[in-house]
């Protein structure tokens, strides 16, 4: 048994935190990877594994201030083992769309910076924490965007910035998750001491699906 096979294996084994809901987060800065690692996750956990993208909570508006949305919207039909329906942002025209669903799938993953943030953390089975600093995140952001977005950037770090001040996710998080050169790695986090199952005491190696 490989190591992906062997975490995602233990996630499925975790107790349900939200109603039926096994509820995985994957926090970290904007530009950190936290999309990417947890596309990869959900695939190798296998189909029916939703991944709600909280930019599709946040508005231009509200950066940070999406907690109302999450819990009327998501969490609590969740908690009753509903379907959950929420509104999701578009960016580009600057407004909330027409309805999409979530079904109370026995894992339901949800990334995005904030996913760890208190008022979610009592209805989390795990915190993943992309383990890549704030400067490092915002420079490939940055440089993934281009020069058109640089005044999101400019307003949205230091949004950031004041977001994890006041209510940071680091210290709360169970693992870290580090990109290496082939894939991640998914560490414990020092001084933590929840273990998932056992099994996350050392490195493993999630490889590039390919």
């Amino acid at each position: 048994m490989d190591d992906l096979e062997q975490l995602t294996l233990a996630l499925r084994a975790l107790p349900p935190s939200c109603g039926p809901v096994r509820l995985i987060a994957v926090d970290g800065h904007a530009g950190s990877g936290k999309s990417t690692f947890a596309a990869r996750l959900a695939e190798a956990l296998g189909s029916g594994v939703p991944v709600l993208h909280l930019d599709d909570l946040a508005s231009h508006e509200e950066f940070f201030d999406w907690t109302d949305r999450m819990l009327g919207q998501v969490l609590a039909p969740l908690s009753r083992g509903e379907e959950a329906r929420y509104e999701p942002y578009d960016w580009v025209d600057r407004r909330f769309t027409s309805a999409r669903t979530l079904a109370p799938a026995p894992v339901v993953l949800v990334e995005g910076v904030g996913a760890g943030r208190r008022a979610l953390r009592p209805h989390l089975a795990w915190l993943f924490w992309m383990d890549k600093d704030a400067d490092s995140s915002w420079q490939r952001g940055r440089l993934r965007d281009g020069d058109a977005l640089s005044a999101f950037w400019d307003d949205w770090t230091t949004a950031e910035t004041r977001h994890f001040l006041t209510d940071p996710s680091y210290s709360f998080a169970n693992s870290l998750v580090r990109e290496c050169s082939e894939g991640y790695e998914v560490l414990p986090r020092p001084s933590a001491t929840a273990r998932l199952n056992g099994i996350i005491t050392e490195g493993h190696r999630i490889s590039p699906p390919y």
